[in-house]
């Protein structure tokens, strides 16, 4: 049975636009797996941490087969490959996957809370998410557009698209 799970992009370290431009491909070449949708690109200012730089986000939406864990595996594996280094809590970052919600599960295990717990409070993953879906809910929460509201007071800018190649 297929599912439909949300993905949380991020990067601020060694051209974060290109690393999650990659990585929302690396999403769709995952088993079982395809990408449905997917939303600009997005700067934001750091949290938590703030002396770093500002952070690349996006949102993507995959159909897919893997179970959470498997899903949540997977995107640990492709932060390792893009050299995802876990110095600190909120350290900058060449990439970071959350997944935040995975069709409307909700549970907490070990190393893994559905919806993602801290979703409704991140301008950044708020506003691309209304972008590819605008109805959406967070299970337990309600609708995202009314989280959105709360976090007006974050730094958020859509970032223009990238320019296209033009052949001579």
């Amino acid at each position: 049975m297929k599912v439909v799970a949300t993905v949380g992009l991020g990067a601020n370290l060694n051209d974060p636009a290109a690393q999650v431009e990659y990585a929302l491909g690396e999403l769709d070449r995952l088993p079982d797996t395809r990408l449905v949708a997917r939303s600009n690109l997005y700067a934001s200012a750091p949290v938590g941490y703030v002396d770093q730089p500002d952070f690349v986000n996006a949102v993507a939406q995959v159909e897919t087969a893997l179970a959470p864990r498997a899903l949540l595996a997977a995107l640990l594996d492709i932060e390792h490959r893009h050299g995802r280094a876990r110095s600190f809590r909120n350290a900058p970052r060449t990439l970071d996957l959350d997944l935040l919600l995975y069709g409307d599960a909700r549970f907490r295990e070990d190393g893994l809370a559905l919806p993602h717990p801290r979703m409704h409070e991140r301008a950044f993953v708020l506003a691309p998410l209304l972008e590819i879906a605008p109805d959406a809910t967070i299970p337990g929460r309600g609708r995202a557009a009314d989280w959105l509201a709360a976090c007006r007071d974050q730094s958020l800018t859509r970032l223009p698209p990238p320019a296209a190649v033009v052949n001579a």
